[in-house]
């Protein structure tokens, strides 16, 4: 780092307010919400806005199989060294994911050379993510060279593993257990809902800017799928 660039970060972290969720004047926006409530309200801000939600256990690879092949999906994109992909590689090796017809495409070169695959023959993205927030219904993830942005940007279809407890009932609540004062995200998302726009003629239009699906395989802590 240049020192001209070290000066003026010093001088930006000595001029920042504080922001210590612990001190007393700066009051964490939390609810006092159980894990039921907190998966209800998750649910029903998230479907109000046209994203999906299904409840599943570990057997979540075969209910994702299910929901992939009622789209006709051909070829889903995964990251292979994020955390859910060995559960992933291994359903897909047994039946009857592996006679499905359904490639599982793990994203290991740059978009540089992969970006007409990425673009054109790509039908759906798996991704985990860090959490959720059942006051707006809305994923949190924390894109990385594991499970790169686009994987979550550019597929029609957008899937999702979350699991249940880690919902919590605002951005805030989530943001001070999962210490983000201390370690900032290069890159971070919050997502509600399959992309939407209205700027062509007013008109509501769903995967103009990214997924026109958003499907989450939300894992309870009890197996049972819904």
């Amino acid at each position: 780092m240049s020192s001209a660039r070290a000066r003026i970060l010093a001088r930006l972290r000595q001029s920042a307010p504080s922001a210590d969720p612990a001190d007393p004047a700066v009051p964490l926006r939390r609810f006092d919400w159980d894990s039921r409530e907190l998966l209800a309200r998750f649910r029903e801000r998230l479907e109000a806005v046209r994203g999906e939600v299904h409840l599943v256990g570990d057997d979540w690879p075969r209910r994702a199989l299910e929901l992939l092949e009622a789209r006709g999906v051909r070829r889903l994109l995964y990251g292979p060294e994020a955390p859910p992909a060995a559960a992933l590689e291994a359903a897909w090796r047994e039946a009857p994911a592996a006679s499905s017809g359904i490639e599982l495409v793990a994203y290991r070169e740059p978009v540089e050379s992969f970006r007409d695959s990425l673009f054109d023959t790509v039908d759906a993205g798996f991704t985990g993510c860090r959490g959720a927030i059942a006051e707006t219904g809305s994923l949190v993830l924390w894109p990385d060279a594991r499970e790169p942005r686009l994987l979550s940007l550019v597929p029609p279809i957008h899937l999702v593993l979350l699991e249940a407890g880690s919902i919590r009932s605002t951005f805030a609540e989530l943001l001070d257990e999962q210490g983000w004062s201390r370690s900032m995200p290069t890159n971070a998302l919050l997502i509600t809902g399959p992309s939407k726009s209205a700027d062509i003629e007013q008109t509501l239009t769903y995967g103009v800017h990214g997924p026109k699906e958003l499907i989450v395989l939300v894992r309870v802590p009890d197996g049972r799928g819904a």
